[in-house]
C-alpha cells in the first residue's frame, strides 16, 4: 500500500472583530452577489444579530430572503426543505447565520441547488453515501456563528442526521468551505450557560482530535490529488491551531461561564472556534466525534438545560465531550508525549507523568473541564445503559471519515468497550 506524501491547508478567510458583522452586506456586494439566501433558525431570527445583518444589507440595496426554518440538529428532511427553499429561490450568494446548524444548512442548500444530483445520498460520505466529489465551485457563502463551538465556518463539512438509520453522516469536501467567516464576539452574547459549554467543549474536543489523529502520512495515498480528502490526518500546520484553541479554552471557558458579560474572554472563547475548525477542517477528528453520531441520532428521552423541552435532545457538543475519556484514556499509548502535551495545554500540570499515565492525565483534564461547565456524568445521565451498547457500536461502524482516522485501530470489539467505559465519569 503507497501512503501519502502531501497534505494541503485550505481555510475560509476570517475576519475578527466586535460589531464586524455590519460590514457584511459591502462583503457580499465586493463578491458581485445580487439575491442572497439567509439560512438561519427561528431563534436567532429574532436576535439582534439578524437586525444588524439585515440593516447592512439594505444600506447596499442588496435582495435578500430569510430562510428560518433549520432544525437544532440537522436531519435528511430538514436539509431537504432548505435545498427546495434554495432551489425555488434562484439565488447567486448564500448566508448562514447562528450555530453549527445553520452553517451546515446553508451549505448544502448551496450545494444541491448549484448542482442537483440524480439521489440525495450522492454527496453524502460512504459508505452510507456515495461520496461523489462536488462537480466545482458552488456560490458565493459567507457563514457568521453565534455560538462558539463547531467551526463550522472554516470547514468543508456539513453534518445532519439521517432519520432512516438513526444515525449522523455528512458531507464533506473542501468545496463547500464558505468564501468568508465574521468572527464578531458580539453575537454570542445571548448564550445560555448550558449552550455555551456543549459548544466550547465542542471545540476543545476537535482540538484533541485533530492533535491526536493518525499522522496524515500514515493514510494511504489518493489514486489522483482531486481525491485527497478534506481529512488529512494530524499535520503541523494544524498541529498549530489545534494547539493555540486548548490554550484559549483553558484560560477562558471559566470566565464566560462565571460571567456573560464578560467580552473579551467571550471573543477568545469564539476565536478559539476558529482556530479549532481551521485545525481540524484540515486534519479531522475521530473516534469521540464518530461515537457521538449514535448518541445524539438515538436520543430517548433527554432534554438539556436551556434547551427547548419539547424536544429530546443531546446536543452535539455534550455527545462529543461525553466519548471523550474513555477513548483519549485508550489512545495515550498510541503517542504518550502528545497526549501528555495536550494535557499541559489545557493547564494540567504533567511534571512527574510518564508515558504509561499520558492517556489517564489526558482523560482526567477533559473530565475536570466536564464537571467545571456542569456536563452531565457520562452517557448514564443523558439515558444510555450498557444494553444500548450493541445499537450504538453499529451507529459508529459506518462513520468511516472519522473512525479510519484514530491513531488505534478501532473494531466493534474496542468500541464496545469505549462505550461502557464513557457511562460514567466520576
Amino acid at each position: 500500500m503507497k501512503l501519502e506524501t502531501a497534505f494541503t491547508m485550505d481555510t475560509s478567510s476570517i475576519k475578527f472583530g466586535k460589531g464586524v458583522t455590519k460590514e457584511i452586506g459591502s462583503d457580499f456586494k465586493n463578491m458581485g452577489v445580487k439575491r442572497l439566501m439567509i439560512c438561519t433558525d427561528n431563534r436567532v431570527a429574532k436576535l439582534s444579530t439578524m437586525e444588524v445583518v439585515e440593516a447592512s444589507l439594505k444600506e447596499v440595496g442588496l435582495e435578500y430572503e430569510i430562510y428560518s426554518g433549520v432544525s437544532v440538529e440537522p436531519t435528511d428532511v430538514s436539509f431537504l426543505e432548505a435545498i427546495d427553499f434554495a432551489k425555488k429561490g434562484k439565488f447567486d450568494g448564500y448566508l448562514g447565520v447562528g450555530g453549527g446548524s445553520s452553517m451546515d444548512t446553508v451549505k448544502a442548500a448551496n450545494l444541491y441547488a448549484t448542482y442537483p444530483p440524480e439521489d440525495f445520498l450522492d454527496y453524502v460520505n460512504p459508505p452510507i453515501g456515495k461520496g461523489k466529489p462536488v462537480p466545482g465551485p458552488i456560490k458565493p457563502m459567507i457563514c457568521i456563528p453565534t455560538t462558539a463551538g463547531t467551526g463550522s465556518e472554516t470547514t468543508g463539512v456539513a453534518i445532519f442526521d439521517l432519520l432512516s438509520m438513526e444515525a449522523k453522516t455528512g458531507i464533506a469536501h473542501r468545496s463547500l468551505r464558505p468564501l468568508m467567516g465574521i468572527i464578531d464576539p458580539d453575537n454570542t452574547r445571548s448564550l445560555p450557560k448550558m449552550v455555551t459549554a456543549c459548544t466550547a467543549l465542542d471545540q476543545v474536543s476537535h482540538a484533541l482530535e485533530s492533535l491526536t489523529a493518525l499522522p496524515y502520512h500514515q493514510r494511504p495515498a489518493p489514486d489522483s490529488p482531486g481525491m485527497r480528502p478534506a481529512y488529512q490526518g494530524s499535520n503541523p500546520i494544524s498541529r498549530i491551531w489545534a494547539s493555540e484553541c486548548l490554550k484559549l479554552i483553558s484560560q477562558n471557558l471559566q470566565r464566560v461561564l462565571d460571567d456573560p458579560e464578560d467580552d473579551e474572554a467571550r471573543g477568545q472563547i469564539l476565536l478559539g472556534a476558529t482556530y479549532a475548525g481551521i485545525g481540524f477542517g484540515n486534519a479531522g477528528v475521530h473516534l469521540p466525534h464518530g461515537m457521538s453520531y449514535p448518541v445524539s441520532g438515538m436520543v430517548k428521552s433527554y432534554v438539556p438545560p436551556d434547551y427547548p423541552p419539547e424536544h429530546p435532545t443531546v446536543p452535539h457538543g455534550m455527545s462529543v465531550i461525553l466519548n471523550a475519556p474513555a477513548v483519549f484514556r485508550w489512545t495515550g499509548s498510541a503517542d504518550p508525549e502528545n497526549h501528555l502535551r495536550c494535557a499541559e495545554l489545557m493547564g494540567t500540570d504533567v511534571r512527574g507523568a510518564g508515558p504509561n499515565d499520558a492517556g489517564e492525565v489526558l482523560a482526567s483534564s477533559v473530565i475536570d473541564l466536564m464537571k467545571k461547565a456542569g456536563l452531565p456524568n457520562g452517557l448514564t445521565a443523558v439515558g444510555y445503559g450498557p444494553e444500548d451498547v450493541p445499537a450504538l457500536v453499529e451507529g459508529t461502524l459506518p462513520q468511516h471519515r472519522v473512525t479510519k482516522l484514530a491513531p488505534l485501530p478501532a473494531g466493534p470489539g474496542e468500541l464496545k468497550d469505549l462505550f461502557l467505559g464513557n457511562m460514567t465519569h466520576w
